[in-house]
This record gives C-alpha cells, structure tokens and sequence, in this order.
C-alpha cells in the first residue's frame, strides 16, 4: 500500500478495527458454543437442576436436545474437513 492509498483509507481504520473485533468475538463465541467440554459441562448443570426441581422433564429434555444438536454439529463440521 503506498503512502497515498494509506493517506486516503486512514479514516477507515476505526471501521476496520471495529470489524475485525467482530471477527474475533464471533470465532470466540463459536468456539465456546460448539466447546464439547463447555455442552458436557451444560448436560450435567441440567441434570443437577431437573433432580433440583428447577426444571421441568420437558424443558430438561429440550435443552438437552439443544446442546446435544449443537454437538452433533461440532462433530459433522469436524468429519467434513
């Protein structure tokens, strides 16, 4: 990039920084979501609070079927590359 293209996208840059920040909390947020450890962590909090009465069986069930979806899809994106 020469010095007059750098001059002319300098104001740009706080757009740029914002964007690829973006990019960073969006890799992080997958990471955390797709986390096979974190959905195993998440499975056994479930079971503590349905045995605690907080939850209902159809709502312990749905929320299983949510992390265990989500862990399916970790694992199909993992088999795909």
């Amino acid at each position: 990039m020469g010095l007059f293209t750098g001059l002319l996208l300098l104001p740009l840059a706080p757009v740029r920084g914002v964007a690829w920040l973006a990019e960073r909390l969006l890799e992080q947020a997958e990471q955390q979501m797709y986390d096979p450890v974190a959905i195993r962590r998440q499975l056994g909090e479930i079971e503590a609070a349905k045995e605690a009465g907080d939850l209902s069986e159809e709502e312990a069930v749905a929320l299983e079927n949510e992390l265990l979806s989500r862990m399916m899809a970790r694992r199909a994106e993992e088999a795909g590359r």
